[in-house]
């Protein structure tokens, strides 16, 4: 069992360091990083018209948070598993004395520190709405931890799917899809043509597999641990199913 951890722990570290130095060893991550905030920052400051509302919260902000990961968390995560093996760099990897448990979430969570070095460079807004009036702190921080959590659902699916191909254009479109139909699930839009259709009932139970409705609970300041859960079991299931993937197509010499 110790020996078994110990196999995991050094696959997490390996796959961790390989892709953090993969990301920052070209302008992959300085390009995320820059048009992702370049986005968010429009989409909070002009779209949302946060100064014209006169309050002093971030509410735009973290509002646009899952439909902005939807693209963005797909981009990232694409190259993960789809590169590996079009360089055919894959074999190479997985024949390391190493955990494949380990190995897929040390590439997840480089490319989840990526997305929080993102947020990281996001807390001068934080501090600025201070500066504007008295603010909501502790609502605030919890929006940041969750929206985190939540970046670490949308990565661990496109990582999935990157698993799936060999092209990481594909993978991306497909994990764009994805998680468009996860977010979709809970919009109002959607929630009220559902229970037209098909009644309340398929419409709230649709809603509670929506990313987008369990972040709504954070934005108001309450921790829902029954959001909590659903993040993190989705993170589980997706890189379940990732570590199942990579397991198939090697025994399948794909």
């Amino acid at each position: 069992m110790k020996r078994s951890l110990q196999r995991v722990l050094i696959g997490v570290k390996a796959g961790w360091q390989r892709e953090i130095r993969a990301y920052f060893a070209t302008p992959l991550a300085y390009l995320f990083l820059a048009i992702f905030l370049f986005t968010l920052s429009i989409f909070t400051w002009d779209v949302s018209g946060f100064f014209d509302s006169g309050a002093a919260d971030l509410a735009p902000f973290f509002s646009w948070h899952p439909w902005l990961y939807l693209l963005f968390m797909p981009a990232l995560a694409m190259r993960l598993w789809s590169e590996e093996s079009q360089s055919g760099t894959r074999e190479l990897l997985l024949s390391l004395p190493v955990s494949l448990t380990g190995l897929v979430i040390g590439k997840l969570l480089a490319a989840w520190t990526v997305a929080a070095i993102a947020l990281i460079l996001t807390f001068p807004w934080w501090i600025s709405v201070n500066y504007l009036g008295p603010a909501d702190n502790t609502a605030i921080a919890l929006s940041y931890a969750m929206s985190w959590i939540m970046a670490g659902a949308y990565l661990s699916l496109g990582a999935m799917v990157s698993a799936l191909t060999t092209s990481a254009v594909i993978a991306f479109v497909v994990g764009v899809v994805s998680a468009f139909l996860l977010t979709a699930a809970g919009w109002p839009v959607v929630s009220t043509s559902i229970r037209g259709l098909l009644g309340p009932a398929a419409a709230d139970t649709l809603a509670a597999f929506s990313l987008l409705t369990h972040f709504e609970t954070a934005q108001r300041g309450i921790l829902d641990l029954s959001s909590l859960f659903y993040f993190l079991s989705l993170s589980v299931l997706m890189v379940s199913l990732n570590i199942l993937l990579i397991q198939y197509r090697r025994r399948s010499g794909q």
